[in-house]
């Protein structure tokens, strides 16, 4: 192959052969030349396609039930500030949730000691409330977490007074119970009529005016004879003029006796409730006929029953 060369500047033309195999790879270096240029090309520009992200990820399909699920079993990923004031208000939840239990617990105790009514006062279910429906502040702007975690501690604050203030309620209505208890009121016979009143009278046995320290109720022989008040037991035997008696200091100061008894039931040093029967009507020691002879000493000294016979239980 002859490869003849002209140009002004030469004198003359050149002339080169080229045997059969420099021709074949002369020409394929020309014309391989464009095609490696191309496919580098190619080559370039889809690696840098492959970095960027697909469109299609714009719209991605909702996570399944199953993903939601393994995302919420994940570790969290919040940060450590945040999460250990997350940590913080769920476990001071968990413990206003216990205090709530405590204050419903001391006050359905706190109903029954008061009497009051089922409906009136129900711990079981929240407490009645209403009114027209007002923009709240959650709709203009949200709370933030650290603000809603000293609202948590004002609220366990609020209730730790509340429980403080329940307990001392409880401890007033327990006393008053006690007081109500122990506090000398009512008949200590169920029925039968008083035979003598309190104060100066004919004696029964010397005609003589004395003065009578209790009141008389007659009634029959074996009556039932009850504590007008819980107290203890400090004589319970036969006494001069008595008869059979029985003595119940009831604290502060009250003390009651009841007379004249046929047979007593209870023993010195034992406590005995309100209404219990501590005795049976009898007409033994100083008596004209069966009937319970009852005192009531106050600070050491005998006081009228009548107005404790009559008072309210």
């Amino acid at each position: 192959m002859n490869i003849i060369l002209l140009a002004n500047r030469m004198p003359r033309p050149v002339q080169i052969h080229l045997s059969a195999v420099r021709a074949a790879g002369l020409l394929t270096a020309v014309l391989g030349l464009p095609l490696a240029l191309c496919l580098w090309a190619g080559y370039y520009w889809g690696s840098q396609a492959a970095q960027e992200p697909p469109a299609a990820l714009a719209t991605a399909p909702e996570p399944s039930a199953t993903d939601q699920a393994a995302e919420a079993t994940a570790p969290s990923t919040l940060p450590p500030d945040l999460q250990q004031t997350v940590n913080a208000l769920t476990a001071r939840l968990g413990a206003l949730q216990a205090q709530v239990l405590r204050l419903d617990a001391l006050g359905k105790r706190l109903i029954d000691l008061a009497g009051l009514k089922k409906g009136e006062f129900d711990f079981d279910a929240p407490p009645p409330q209403g009114g027209p429906e007002q923009p709240t502040v959650l709709d203009d702007q949200a709370v933030p977490l650290p603000s809603l975690v000293q609202s948590v501690d004002a609220i366990d604050q609020q209730l730790g007074d509340r429980e403080q203030q329940l307990s001392v309620l409880e401890t007033l209505l327990m006393k008053r119970n006690l007081l109500h208890e122990v506090f000398p009121a009512g008949r200590p016979i169920a029925g039968g009529w008083i035979s003598s009143y309190f104060g100066y009278r004919t004696d029964p046995f010397n005609g003589l005016r004395e003065f009578h320290q209790g009141v008389d109720l007659a009634g029959k022989i074996g009556d039932p004879v009850m504590a007008v008040a819980a107290g203890v037991v400090t004589f319970a035997g036969n006494h001069f003029g008595y008869g059979n008696l029985v003595e119940i200091n009831h604290g502060n100061g009250f003390v009651t006796r009841y007379g004249h008894n046929s047979v007593i039931k209870v023993r010195v040093g034992e406590t005995v409730s309100k209404g219990q029967v501590v005795a049976l009507m009898g007409s033994t020691g100083r008596s004209t006929g069966p009937h319970v002879h009852f005192e009531v000493w106050r600070g050491g000294h005998v006081v009228d029953p009548l107005k404790y016979l009559n008072a309210s239980n």
